[in-house]
């Protein structure tokens, strides 16, 4: 058994005998002997690759034993690695669900275990974390929605023909194309979204949808996307047809390939994930909890998102945010 749950144990002890209650600060408690562990969706894709590479370097620095469980999107293995963390004596996990509403066991078990629960990026059903989970944070990706298309107005006041490349089987992407549609406020009336088809989040599902979105709808002036990968689909079909500066191309993301293509002119405007900043956070916030702070404020933390400007992308443009 770890050594916080010995210490949760004489903490009891002592309660029981004076009357008082012992807690452990986050500068007191002793790091080196705990483990955490991030169960993300994938590691296929450089937005959870980096929020290891950020939980990895910062456990590192204060001696926590670290783990990441990869599913690779396979719901079942996901709910087989959440088993094998609540079984693992883990001190804090980090999530990002598969399937928002498919890994209500898994976080049960792990809820069953005492093991806190952070759920990150992407948040699982508003019931399960109200009963399982100690605290999400994400990107306000609802915002990240508004900005894109709120720039999409600025570019188009007149309207136009438009295409949506979402991803519905993600709370996070739902998210998005809500607030882009959001973002176009007043003005929504002007735009005709010709095609709304799921791109899956990925550049080889993408790219055939929006090859047959561009033939179909000769008119087509805009593509908005849910994620980089997808909307890296969209401008490789854009520059198939010879249409790259011709058809605009709308994104959420800001990843250093986003970020790429927004310099090179493939992209007309991205608006930032942070995962470094989410994961900053989750981990801080799992300190704090384990070290006695089991208030932590909100239930739900979003951090805000901005649009990338050329100037950004060249300074960060090997890195996310």
């Amino acid at each position: 058994m770890k050594k916080l749950v010995a210490l949760g144990l004489a903490a009891t002890m002592v309660s029981a005998m004076a009357g008082t209650t012992v807690s452990v600060s986050a500068e007191e408690l002793d790091t080196s002997k705990l483990s955490f562990a991030f169960c993300t969706n994938t590691l296929n894709n450089t937005f959870q690759s980096s929020m290891d590479a950020k939980f990895s370097e910062l456990c590192e620095e204060a001696g926590i034993s670290y783990a990441c469980l990869d599913p690779d999107y396979d719901l079942n293995t996901q709910l087989s690695q959440l088993s094998d963390v609540a079984n693992s004596g883990y001190d804090a996990v980090f999530i990002i669900p598969v399937d928002s509403a498919g890994i209500t066991a898994g976080l049960a078990e792990i809820n069953e275990a005492g093991i806190p629960i952070f759920n990150v990026d992407t948040a699982v059903i508003e019931e399960d974390i109200d009963s399982f989970v100690t605290q999400f944070v994400g990107t306000n990706t609802f915002m990240a929605g508004q900005l894109v298309g709120a720039q999409m107005v600025e570019d188009y006041p007149d309207g136009a023909d438009i295409a949506i490349l979402d991803f519905p089987s993600n709370e996070s992407c739902v998210d998005r194309v809500n607030g882009f549609l959001d973002g176009l406020g007043e003005n929504a009336d002007k735009f005709n979204i010709v095609a709304q088809q799921d791109g899956a989040a990925a550049l080889d599902v993408s790219l055939p949808l929006a090859e047959d979105i561009i033939t179909a709808n000769p008119d087509v002036a805009a593509f908005f996307c849910i994620n980089d990968p997808s909307a890296l689909g969209a401008a490789a079909a854009i520059k198939a047809a010879n249409m790259t500066g011709e058809i605009g191309v709308y994104s959420i993301d800001a990843s250093p390939d986003g970020k790429q293509a927004l310099l090179d002119g493939e992209f007309t405007a991205v608006a930032a994930q942070v995962p470094l900043q989410i994961a900053e956070y989750a981990y801080d916030a799992a300190v704090k909890y384990l070290g006695g702070e089991t208030d932590l404020g909100e239930k739900k933390v979003y951090l805000d998102s901005h649009l990338v400007l050329a100037e950004e992308a060249e300074e960060t443009l090997n890195d996310w945010q």
